[in-house]
């Protein structure tokens, strides 16, 4: 009896998982991959690409997701990797210590991220506006102030800070990847287990019934855009870290497929509604589009198309699952496997 109980209590979660639709397309474009371009993805070093690639990106978009699971949007995110990219860079050099850096870098997100949530939430500014303006300025300060040239800190090797965000585990694994699960980890916890991303989800399904539950809603959006402003920031130091070099664009073609990333994994438009498992392997699915279309003997040109083709894949998936979830449990435990372990 025990025994059946937690089998439906399993059927019930896997029907209510929202990720589950994400990492079945994961899932299916991996084994196409491996169908159509066996001698590069039956070897680890591609997987070990996209470890060393998708973390910073992964960062944005589990930051992101927090943000639009609030019923905002933050276009500003790109520009933050340039600009604290920038103060890491500028910090190091004129010091020549790592931990210091970090910390102004990280500061330099927060700056952003408090200035957005103060014209979001006090000036009533559309979120759209006010972080499409910020990406813009902040884009153009970093160009100001660098003079337009881009910088090598290889020097930074040697620290012990270049270690440890992304050295080689093994002298293979990228240690960047396990920041991306760290921070995913750490986020899924806020956003369903603590105070904070209970606000988050009241706050996107309806402001009104928000403040009646006692919420602060000004505050609460001010440290979301300031949390995200970090999380930007700490993207910014991955990508520096591992290309050793900061150049004025950085971060520039990082806003569609993070967002992709985002809508792919289940998060809601609408807000009120996000994952941020979902949203971890949506990032993996489009990071890993590139590199798995190229290798299939294709061609770099396909690459558009079939980003758009997976993405919609995805959505009608999503879409699917959620509305038959029911039906498909149902199917499950009516079928003639399942009756049979009942009995055993």
């Amino acid at each position: 009896m025990n025994n059946l109980k937690k089998e439906n209590v399993f059927l019930k979660q896997l029907g209510n998982a929202k990720a589950v639709p994400v990492m079945l397309v994961l899932f299916l474009q991996f084994v196409c991959f491996l169908i159509f371009a066996p001698k590069v993805f039956s070897g680890y070093r591609i997987y070990m690409s996209f470890f060393q690639t998708v973390p910073p990106q992964l960062v944005l978009a589990l930051g992101l997701t927090l943000v639009i699971t609030a019923g905002e949007i933050d276009l500003s995110f790109a520009s933050v990797v340039a600009f604290s990219g920038f103060v890491f860079s500028y910090v190091f050099r004129a010091t020549g210590l790592a931990f210091p850096a970090l910390f102004c870098a990280l500061a330099s997100g927060a700056l952003v991220g408090v200035i957005n949530g103060v014209l979001i939430a006090r000036l009533r500014v559309p979120s759209i506006m006010a972080t499409l303006a910020s990406n813009f300025f902040w884009g153009g300060l970093t160009v100001l102030l660098c003079g337009g040239l881009n910088w090598s800190i290889k020097e930074i090797r040697n620290t012990f800070l270049h270690t440890l965000f992304v050295g080689r585990i093994g002298g293979i694994f990228p240690a960047q990847a396990l920041w991306g699960v760290g921070l995913a980890v750490l986020l899924w916890f806020i956003l369903n287990r603590h105070r904070f991303g209970e606000s988050i989800l009241f706050i996107g399904d309806n402001t009104d019934v928000a403040r009646v539950m006692g919420i602060n809603v000004e505050n609460t959006k001010i440290i979301l855009f300031t949390v995200n402003g970090i999380i930007a920031s700490f993207a910014a130091v991955l990508l520096t870290l591992e290309i050793t070099n900061f150049y004025t664009t950085q971060g520039q073609g990082f806003l569609l497929p993070v967002m992709a990333a985002v809508f792919i994994g289940g998060t809601s438009i609408s807000g009120g509604e996000g994952t941020i498992v979902g949203t971890f392997f949506g990032m993996y699915i489009i990071g890993s589009l590139e590199a798995g279309v190229v290798s299939t003997g294709i061609g770099g040109y396909w690459v558009r198309l079939t980003t758009g083709l997976v993405m919609a894949a995805s959505v009608i998936i999503n879409v699917n699952i959620k509305s038959r979830g029911k039906k498909i449990i149902d199917t499950i435990k009516d079928s003639v496997f399942f009756k049979a372990f009942k009995k055993e």
